[in-house]
């Protein structure tokens, strides 16, 4: 059974009532909300928007909107790399074994298409075109996971393989997307050697507060140490190292959103995964788990803010970019997903879920193609703050239209839809 109106609400009702109120407030009053959202919190402060002064000095500003992307934003891309880390690592995770193999070649499809449509009708637009916009090929390539999930429900039912198929694809196209963010995207100059400070302060947290205590406590069923660090201590190591790996990945270079993903593998987690919206994950009492479950209502709100501080969009910057994404994403998305699973299924012999269709694989492409808030993410770091990230950003905002497209490509290629 599966909870996926509760994660669509807890996770994205609220992120879409922020993205409305940009819009309406960018509309209205363009000067005051772009006021709003680089209102200065600290001036010359340990992090922020790094700049240069007259004599060359580096300083820090912290900015609302750097507040919420760069910092409180972490906390969101965690929970996305708890998934994929548990989908990887642990038993019966849902990318390992065979049954994984022709999601995760559809998801290359998924990244291939959207980036060659994207590169391609820029290319064909000309020079200036494809100089202006070539640094946002990534934008098409996400897949907005609760949403895309819920869509794909409507259209398959609950019950149809391709449901399972899709959630697998969205998963894989997280864990590429976090990739594509840290090797892609870097937020400054690369120092690559303050990611040592994050190296060090996974393996510290990891080494001292889970790996000592269960090496302590082995042939001892009560495991005194490993419980007295979970009561006594509970987070707060992990929390610390958080903190320390955030700061390496911001002076780094890389995107400090990104900062918490190392900590999150040192963290007691369970033997078992049972899958993204199972409602079994609620009963699981892991660490991990538990940081999740106390992250929940947080991360609302974080979501809430990332929406009001990158949807602000006047609907008169709608341009060349915009159509690139809309394109790469349905577009790219449904044919790469398709040829690519069908190369996977048919030629490569890995075949397809039983119950599941060839044609099944173009509905997923069109619904995976709402890319919404990763694509919008990855928008804000493509491009400075302008025509062309504006013109982006309603591309990603239009990428809502693909829910219409694969109820209308559900019904055309005749979707037998399956209950739970």
């Amino acid at each position: 059974m599966y909870r996926v109106w509760n994660f669509v609400t807890n996770y994205s009702l609220l992120l879409i009532f922020g993205a409305l109120i940009a819009l309406i407030w960018a509309n209205i009053d363009g000067h005051s909300y772009h006021a709003f959202v680089e209102f200065v919190l600290i001036d010359d402060f340990i992090i922020g928007h790094p700049h240069a002064d007259d004599h060359g000095h580096i300083h820090r500003t912290l900015t609302l909107h750097y507040l919420v992307n760069d910092v409180l934003m972490a906390f969101f891309f965690a929970i996305a790399a708890k998934e994929v880390w548990e989908a990887v690592i642990l038993k019966n995770g849902s990318l390992r074994g065979k049954k994984a193999a022709t999601p995760l070649v559809a998801t290359l499809g998924g990244m291939v298409g959207p980036i060659s449509v994207y590169l391609g009708l820029a290319a064909v637009l000309g020079s200036d075109v494809y100089d202006a916009v070539a640094r946002g090929w990534a934008i098409p390539t996400a897949t907005d996971i609760a949403f895309s999930y819920l869509v794909g429900r409507i259209v398959f039912g609950a019950g149809h393989p391709a449901v399972r198929f899709l959630l697998l694809l969205a998963i894989a196209d997280d864990a590429a997307g976090l990739i594509i963010l840290a090797v892609f995207y870097p937020s400054g100059e690369l120092a690559p050697v303050w990611l040592l400070l994050s190296v060090f302060a996974a393996l510290g947290a990891y080494g001292l507060f889970n790996w000592l205590p269960r090496r302590l406590d082995r042939g001892n069923q009560a495991r005194p140490n490993s419980t007295w660090v979970r009561q006594k201590l509970s987070f707060w190591p992990y929390l610390v190292a958080g903190c320390l790996s955030w700061y390496g990945f911001q002076e780094s270079g890389l995107h400090p959103a990104l900062g918490l993903l190392p900590v999150v593998p040192a963290i007691p987690h369970a033997d078992r995964a049972f899958g993204i919206f199972s409602a079994a994950e609620t009963h699981l009492t892991d660490l991990l788990n538990q940081i999740e479950h106390a992250l929940k209502h947080p991360v609302e709100i974080i979501l809430f803010f990332f929406g009001l501080m990158n949807a602000g969009v006047e609907f008169s910057a709608i341009a060349a970019p915009t159509w690139l994404v809309l394109a790469g994403l349905l577009i790219g998305k449904p044919i790469g997903i398709l040829f690519f699973g069908w190369l996977a299924a048919g030629p490569l012999r890995l075949g397809l879920p039983a119950g599941m269709r060839t044609i099944d694989l173009f509905v997923i492409g069109c619904v995976a193609a709402i890319g919404f808030t990763v694509s919008l993410f990855i928008a804000s770091v493509a491009f400075d703050g302008g025509p062309v990230q504006d013109a982006a950003k309603m591309g990603a905002l239009f990428s809502f239209a693909a829910a219409l497209i694969s109820i209308l490509a559900g019904r055309m290629t005749r979707v037998e839809k399956r209950p739970a």
